[in-house]
C-alpha cells in the first residue's frame, strides 16, 4: 500500500496513529540534528520530521531528497510544537520510521509555488510541472465541480447526455473548419465540428426533446482573449418549449452552479424569482456611452454628439451642425468608436473650408448627401469639395 491517508487529511484528533503517506517533496529544511520535509499531493501538505537522535540513518536518507522527489513515508502522527495556523494539517507532523525515495527528479526549471518565477512559455513547455502548482490545480478542480453540478441539474430535469461525432462533413458556420485527412479515402477530408448544431437538430427531430452535452468545439480562426482553436461549451437543446421555459431552465442552472460550487444562494432561501430581465445589447451600449465625454445624450438608439469635444473650430462646428442637424445619428454596436475617430480626423480637414465662407454651402451639401435615412454619415457617399485654388476638403465622417 502506497498510502493510507492523503497529505491534506490528517488532524490532531488522529494523533498516535501510524500512517503512510506518498507525494512530492515541496521543500526540505535542515536544522543541525533534525530535518523537516513538506510532503505535497493534490490534497495538501503534511510535515515529516526526522531526528538524528532517533535514527541517524533515516536522517541521512531524508537529506538526499530534493525538490519534487516522489517519496513514501511511514510514521506516527504527533502534535507539533510550533503549529502552523495557515495549514489544515498545521497542528500535526509525522515522526518518520520508514522512508523510501520512489522516484528522483531533476531540479525544476521554475519553482513549484503559487507565485512562481517561471514565464508563461516556460510553464507551457513543462505543463505537467505547472499543473502541480496550486492555482492551476484549483482551476482544474473547479472546472470538475462545475461539470458535475451541470450534469446533476440537467439529468434531474430529464435531459439526456448524448455524444455526437467529431469526424463529420463540413457545414457552413461562422469560422473555417479544421480538416482531418483520411487514409481510407485519399484526397478527402473530415471536418471537426465547430459546434454540434446539426446533430442536436437531428436529435430534436428524432424525439430526444431534451439534450445536453459538455462538448469540445473546433474552429480555425484567429486567437482572441477568450477563444482558441478548441474550446468546451455546455450545449443544450429543447423541444416543445417557449422562451420563458428556456429562461427558467437556465436561470435555474446558473443558480444551481453558484449554490453547489461556491455555496452562495442567490436571493433568499426558497426564493425562485427570476434574474432581472435585461436587454444585453442596449445595456452594454448605454454603459459604454456613459464613459465617453463626447456623448451628451443617448436615447432610443440615437446619439447627440457635442462637436466641441472634438476640438473643432467654430466654423467647422457650424458646417457639420448645418449638414447633420447637430449630428444626432443612429447607433449600432461597434459604430460609435469609428464615428468619433472619423470626426476627429474630419476636424482638421473641414477647418480649411472656414477661410472660404462662400464654399460653406458646398461642404454642408456634401454632408447632407452622405447621410442615410437613419442619419448616419456614410463614408462611401461623401464628395470632394473644392474650397480654394488647389485646395480641397474631403468631407468624410466614417460611421
Amino acid at each position: 500500500m502506497y498510502r493510507t491517508h492523503t497529505c491534506g487529511e490528517l488532524r490532531l484528533s488522529q494523533a498516535g496513529q501510524t500512517v503512510t503517506l506518498s507525494g512530492w517533496v515541496q521543500r526540505r529544511r535542515d536544522f543541525g540534528g533534525m530535518s523537516f520535509i513538506d510532503l505535497r499531493d493534490r490534497y495538501g501538505l503534511t510535515q515529516l520530521a526526522f531526528n538524528e537522535g532517533v535514527d541517524p540513518a533515516m536522517l541521512e536518507l531524508a537529506r538526499t531528497a530534493q525538490r519534487e522527489f516522489v517519496v513514501q513515508a511511514t510514521g506516527k502522527v504527533v502534535e507539533r510544537e510550533n503549529k502552523n495556523p495557515h495549514l489544515p494539517t498545521g497542528e500535526v507532523e509525522i515522526w518518520v520510521t520508514e522512508f523510501k525515495v520512489l522516484n528522483g527528479a531533476k531540479t525544476p526549471p521554475f519553482t513549484i509555488e503559487a507565485e512562481t518565477d517561471g514565464g508563461e512559455e516556460l510553464r507551457m513547455k513543462y505543463r505537467y510541472l505547472d499543473i502541480r502548482r496550486a492555482p492551476v490545480r484549483e482551476k482544474l478542480l473547479l472546472r470538475n465541480r462545475i461539470n458535475m453540478s451541470v450534469r446533476t441539474y440537467l439529468n434531474d430535469l430529464g435531459f439526456a447526455d448524448v455524444e455526437t461525432p467529431f469526424l463529420i462533413k463540413s457545414t457552413p458556420e461562422g469560422a473555417r473548419d479544421i480538416v482531418v485527412p483520411t487514409r481510407i479515402h485519399p484526397g478527402q477530408f473530415y471536418a471537426l465540428p465547430q459546434s454540434p448544431q446539426t446533430f442536436k437538430q437531428l436529435l430534436m427531430v428524432a424525439g430526444m426533446d431534451r439534450y445536453y452535452q459538455i462538448v469540445r468545439c473546433f474552429r480555425d480562426e484567429d486567437l482572441r482573449a477568450d477563444r482558441q482553436p478548441e474550446f468546451t461549451q455546455i450545449d443544450c437543446e429543447m423541444a416543445f418549449v417557449e422562451q420563458e421555459d428556456i429562461l427558467q431552465t437556465f436561470e435555474g442552472l446558473l443558480k444551481h452552479i453558484i449554490r453547489e460550487v461556491h455555496e452562495l444562494e442567490i436571493g433568499h432561501a426558497g426564493d425562485v424569482a427570476h434574474f432581472q430581465a435585461v436587454h444585453i445589447a442596449d445595456d452594454m451600449l448605454e454603459e459604454a456611452f456613459k464613459r465617453l465625454e463626447d456623448v451628451l445624450l443617448f436615447d432610443k438608439g440615437h446619439l447627440a454628439v457635442d462637436l466641441r469635444e472634438f476640438g473643432l473650430a467654430v466654423g467647422a462646428q457650424v458646417l457639420i451642425a448645418e449638414a447633420a442637424h447637430d449630428l444626432v445619428v443612429a447607433v449600432h454596436a461597434g459604430d460609435h468608436q469609428k464615428l468619433f475617430e472619423g470626426l476627429r480626423r474630419l476636424g482638421k480637414r473641414v477647418e480649411l473650408a472656414v477661410v472660404h465662407a462662400g464654399r460653406n454651402d458646398k461642404v454642408a451639401g456634401a454632408f447632407r448627401g452622405a447621410l442615410d435615412q437613419e442619419r448616419r454619415l456614410d463614408v462611401r457617399k461623401t464628395e470632394l469639395v473644392e474650397v480654394g485654388p488647389n485646395r480641397h476638403v474631403d468631407a468624410v465622417a466614417e460611421q
